[in-house]
């Protein structure tokens, strides 16, 4: 689990990720999150309340094996129940290096990635014609 959670510090450190309750609803409202994560310890209202912001969304949620203790000690503060991850390749990251990965989250988060890569290619390519003055 320790692979992983390196993932969500790096994650973190890049601004990659929202943290608590709140922000988290916040994202995946607004469509951004990719991954939610929760602790194994959290109680049953936030695992609902976590399943509840994904409901209708292709957005994936998982109840991971790390503590509260441990996910906070991961990120620098004291406890974290809920994470959300707003990068589709550190979601994909941080599933592939669970010791157990879900196999339909880490299909559908693949997937995301791969479309995400390729608009970002096409978008390069554009640019690159806009300054060429192809069109």
């Amino acid at each position: 689990m320790d692979k992983s959670l390196n993932y969500l510090a790096l994650a973190r450190k890049g601004g990659r990720v929202e943290l608590g309750e709140e922000p988290v609803g916040a994202a995946a409202r607004a469509g951004k999150a990719y991954l939610i994560i929760v602790a194994s310890d959290a109680g049953d209202h936030t695992w609902r309340r976590a399943k509840s912001y994904v409901a209708g969304t292709e957005q994936q949620c998982l109840k991971i094996a790390a503590t509260k203790d441990e996910l906070g000690m991961a990120i620098g503060r004291s406890s974290l129940a809920l994470a959300a991850f707003t990068d589709a390749a550190l979601a994909v990251a941080f599933v592939k290096a669970m010791e157990k990965p879900d196999a339909k989250v880490l299909e559908v988060l693949e997937g995301k990635a791969q479309r995400l890569r390729k608009r970002q290619q096409e978008a390069k390519a554009h640019q690159k014609n806009l300054r060429k003055g192809k069109k």
